[in-house]
């Protein structure tokens, strides 16, 4: 014969908040298995989720976030805005330049400081083509380099990665000249 807890509790002699007590904890004690699986199950789904942010992206997508951040990359030129230029580039980005490669982000920083002074830009750039790798985790812009009056002087080269907070981040950037390019052809 099955009796049920509260009878059988009752016939042990035990009291209202006893039993109460008692399911109480019986009810915690049984919950803490499926809490516990809860919360891996919710970090777990974050992970992923973070993971595959780009990868539920269309590339169309992806192509126009990196065609906005290279835009916004190149307005901190125009408005004179160093910090923000900075806010564009990896901590570990390699910048090419003709007194070779800046590595890293103080490196790069200190690099074109001397681009930020003076009202006026130097030169500005812009996109012309934006690709981004199916991983939807690294991308290619290029375009022209225009000094102050507009005329093009060369083409740079930029590859972007996305973060792990979802923004787009210079990680290389190269510009070239037609004179190096002609230099180029001249060798082969």
């Amino acid at each position: 014969m099955h009796l049920s807890s509260h009878r059988r509790n009752r016939m042990l002699g035990r009291n209202n908040d006893e039993i109460e007590l008692e399911q109480m904890i019986n009810f915690r004690n049984a919950r803490q298995p499926l809490m516990k699986t809860m919360s891996v199950s919710l970090m777990l789904a974050a992970l992923l989720a973070s993971s595959n942010f780009a990868a539920s992206q269309s590339n169309s997508e992806l192509t126009a976030q990196v065609w906005a951040a290279e835009i916004a990359f190149a307005r901190t030129m125009e408005a004179r805005d160093y910090k923000s230029f900075q806010s564009h580039i990896a901590d570990d980005a390699i910048f090419l330049g003709d007194e070779g490669a800046l590595r890293g982000l103080d490196a790069v920083a200190a690099g074109w400081r001397r681009f930020f002074e003076g009202d006026t830009a130097p030169f500005s750039w812009e996109p012309n083509n934006v690709e981004v790798l199916e991983s939807g985790k690294l991308a290619h812009s290029s375009g022209p380099v225009r000094d102050a009056v507009g005329n093009q002087i060369a083409t740079y080269n930029s590859i972007w990665r996305l973060d792990e907070s979802g923004r787009w981040k210079v990680i290389f950037d190269k510009g070239c000249t037609a004179k190096d390019d002609m230099e180029k052809e001249d060798e082969n």
